[in-house]
């Protein structure tokens, strides 16, 4: 084509010319015929002369080759009237639409984008001389991929107005498999070790339909450049590939591949000095970087040296250092002096930070969470903390950076953040259902980016069986601009314990509170809270665990009255933050530790400690292998005298399980139950007719016991490991918002308050009733499998659990779902 090109323009310059004469003269008007869709004025642009002008044949042949080079035309004459100089030309046609049928392994946004890269695309000009090199690259790229059988036909079809529609059609064949790899001149090692290193295999069975054979040329130098590692990293500094052949059979069906190599000796680093500008830090880095004098020469450890460098100068402005290990080898000896040449660069600073895609939060939101600063050099600490920063907030999905250099400047640079936002709340009004709790009315609205704010607001309203509340919640992340947190809440209760398989008595509460926060670093916060709480208990049972809170507030006038009591609690927190996402993370952890209690002139004095942990260790670089481990331990007791009696924690207050932190099990049901202790009359002489004279009171140790619903205790231990795996048949785009996990959970709660020994005068069939409710080794564990989905009615989340370790009287459950519930 581009042959065919050149002689085309020859003979018609040599025309053109001879139309013209050899003769100059001046030009009266110049026209251009034939024009469609350039304008006549883009035309004159690629046209250099312009009435007045004393034009010659070396002045029209370069007029041509301008508008030749427009790219507006395919064909071009130049005629002479008098003076009057007349292009007529034609122009190329325009695309109208291009196709791709029969492409499987490319795909049409890679086709698309090849073709722009040549300038073709929609609603430009067909140079179709580009043709047969795209023809030419796409048969190499299938070639690289091993379907040599490929065959491309690039049609193309006239349109009215002058354009055209491109097709291009494929027929891939079937891609080549390799039948061997050959490795010649190994000898320290088999080629079934160094094969095993290779991501490419050899001519599989039939049998193994999970792996693939497929020949590909990338993957095949890829498994080259493995091997080689594997040598520079044990020593052979001098290994080499001489060469590497790629045989096709005659059928182009199989493809067998030879590598010829050189494995040379060992080498041993005699050792290492710096040269160029360390900014007066090569103590420090020579102190830490791994390389040392007197081992084995080890090409990873080097590369990790010289990209630590790169990274450690980056932290202070030098984005774009240099560094070059340069090695001496002393072959008689076997050993090789290493120098290692730094160019650290300019010092590089930021002129602007954009931020991009965050349709909802504002950029001040986003800003305020950078350390990375505009006008401050360029750190790569400090861009990596901004993105985890953003990062760990619940509405952001994904967060990524581009460094952009500033055109004219190579010292400075535009840093280009996009986002990608998530749901971190719930609207809902209506109907829920939950496995446990059944159906449910709830309206309100949770939402961690209030109006792009980046303000968490709860409101909420819902009722289900046994539970009435509403509350109301608002938290400033940012109250001061340094990352001092304030929070207030306002709430009312009215709460049934009988319908959650506790023991019967009734609560309602209602209250106001507060809280600040304080940022110790990146990673730590101590928080401060106040609360005042109006708390009225009735209908309370009489158990064993209740006695002491009965016995200390009971109106013997009116032994039936519930209980009123004002709480002043105080709170005081610590949390550590270092996951790398605020929702479904995937690496770092999540502590915190609380301790509330309650002021000495409240009406019950206690205090409670809470400490809970969530850790994730990435498994694959990917990280959609992780595994996960979690802990939570509480425990509460009370404080000081009151009416005569040793406050205890309050019953009320007694840690809960829910199915949630212990999946396979019904919610509360491995709790410590509440024993009714009962006097047993004993029956007076019969009289003269059989019948009873009266009853006298029994001796203590002729009590019954009755164990009775579910209480909970002061003390707490909830653990648990997951092996997060990729959702199957999801796309990576979602994986954000999907999780699936194997589990396994273990939970005790129990009450170091209850003394088993104070039953130890019953008689041996009410002893036999009792549990020891103060053991802490009393742990139910399950297994399983969890789904999580942050969908846009709020989370959801399906567990199928089997129970490992139960008790005889704990009620499991196979399948658990729940809507709006965070795990």
């Amino acid at each position: 084509m581009a042959i065919k090109k050149h002689l085309a323009v020859t003979s018609l310059l040599g025309a053109s010319f001879a139309a013209l004469g050899q003769d100059s003269f001046i030009v009266e008007d110049l026209k251009v015929d034939g024009l469609q869709r350039v304008a006549l004025g883009a035309a004159l642009t690629h046209i250099p002369i312009n009435v007045g002008d004393n034009v010659d044949d070396y002045t029209i042949s370069k007029t041509i080759k301008s508008l030749y080079r427009s790219g507006h035309f395919d064909n071009i004459k130049v005629l002479r009237d008098g003076n009057n100089v007349i292009f007529k030309v034609t122009e190329r046609p325009t695309i109208s639409l291009i196709e791709f049928e029969g492409n499987d392994d490319i795909k049409d946004e890679q086709l698309t984008d090849s073709l722009n890269q040549q300038d073709i695309r929609q609603g430009e000009p067909l140079d179709k001389t580009v043709l047969d090199n795209i023809e030419k690259g796409l048969i190499e790229f299938f070639h690289s991929i091993g379907k040599y059988n490929a065959k491309i036909d690039i049609s193309v079809t006239k349109l009215p107005r002058n354009r055209v529609k491109l097709l291009l059609e494929f027929d891939e064949g079937d891609a080549a498999s390799i039948r061997q790899i050959n490795l010649v001149g190994n000898e320290l090692f088999s080629n079934e070790e160094l094969l095993a290193l290779a991501e490419s295999q050899q001519d599989l069975p039939w049998w193994q339909f999970m792996g693939s054979d497929r020949y590909q040329k990338q993957t095949i130098e890829g498994d080259l450049e493995n091997i080689r590692s594997f040598y520079l990293d044990r020593g052979y500094l001098r290994f080499n590939i001489d060469s590497t052949q790629v045989s096709v059979s005659p059928e182009r069906e199989s493809v067998y591949v030879t590598a010829n190599i050189t494995e040379g000796v060992k080498y041993k680093v005699k050792g290492f000095d710096f040269i160029g500008d360390l900014l007066g830090r090569e103590d420090l880095i020579k102190s830490v970087i791994p390389l040392r004098a007197g081992e084995l020469y080890n090409g990873s450890v080097v590369t990790s040296s010289e990209e630590f460098i790169k990274s450690y100068l980056a932290r202070f402005g030098y984005a774009n250092a240099e560094v070059r290990t340069i090695p001496d080898i002393d072959d008689e000896n076997k050993e090789v002096q290493l120098t290692l040449s730094v160019n650290p660069g300019k010092r590089v600073y930021v002129r602007r930070i954009i931020v991009g895609g965050n349709q909802n939060t504002a950029d001040e939101v986003l800003r305020r969470e950078m350390t990375q600063l505009e006008g401050a050099w360029l750190s790569n600490q400090n861009l990596e903390r901004s993105k985890l920063q953003i990062q760990r907030l619940p509405y952001m999905e994904t967060v990524d950076f581009n460094i952009l250099p500033v055109p004219g400047a190579d010292d400075q640079v535009d840093v280009d953040f996009t986002v990608k936002e998530q749901s971190a709340g719930s609207f809902s009004a209506g109907l829920a259902y939950g496995s446990y709790l059944g159906l449910q009315f709830n309206i309100g609205v949770t939402e961690s980016n209030f109006l792009g704010t980046g303000n968490q607001v709860g409101l909420s309203l819902n009722t289900s069986r046994g539970s009435e509340s509403i509350s109301l919640s608002y938290t400033d992340p940012y109250f001061t601009p340094d990352g001092v947190s304030q929070g207030s809440s306002i709430f009312y209760t009215n709460y049934d314990a009988s319908a959650f398989s506790l023991v019967d008595y009734k609560s309602k509460s209602y209250g106001i509170g507060t809280n600040i926060g304080f940022p110790i670093d990146s990673v730590n916060r101590v928080n401060f809270g106040v609360r005042w709480v109006q708390e009225e208990l009735s209908d309370i049972a009489e158990y064993e665990q209740t006695r002491v809170l009965r016995e200390t507030f009971l109106d013997a006038d009116d032994p039936d009255a519930g209980f009123n009591f004002t709480k002043y609690e105080l709170s005081v927190g610590w949390s550590r933050v270092t996951v790398n996402r605020g929702l479904f993370p995937t690496a770092g952890s999540k502590q915190t530790l609380n301790l509330t209690g309650t002021a000495p002139n409240s009406d019950l004095t206690y205090f409670k400690i809470n400490y809970d942990s969530r850790f994730y260790w990435p498994i694959s670089n990917d990280h959609r292998w992780v595994f996960s481990t979690r802990a939570a331990l509480g425990y509460g007791n009370g404080y000081g005298n009151t009416n005569g009696y040793d406050q205890v924690l309050p019953f009320q207050e007694f840690f809960r399980i829910t199915e949630m932190e212990l999946r396979g099990f019904d919610r509360n049901t491995i709790l410590p139950q509440a024993v009714a202790r009962s006097a047993q009359a004993i029956p007076g002489t019969p009289g003269v007719d059989g019948t009873s004279t009266g009853s006298i009171g029994s001796a203590s140790e002729f009590d019954t016991l009755t164990p009775l619903g579910r209480i909970g205790g002061n003390a707490k231990a909830v653990a648990g490991m997951e092996l997060i795996v990729p959702t199957p048949f999801l796309d990576e785009e979602n994986t954000s918002s999907v999780r699936t996990s194997l589990f396994v959970d273990a939970a005790n709660v129990w009450d170091t308050e209850f003394n088993v020994d104070r039953y130890q005068n019953l008689l041996v069939d009410e002893r036999a009733k009792l549990n020891d409710y103060a053991d802490p080794m009393r742990f139910r564990v399950s297994t399983g499998l969890s789904i999580q989905w942050i969908s846009p009615m709020g989370p959801m989340l399906i567990s199928f659990a089997y129970p490992l370790q139960k008790e005889e009287d704990d009620d499991t459950k196979t399948i658990s779902f729940n809507i709006s519930n965070t795990f």
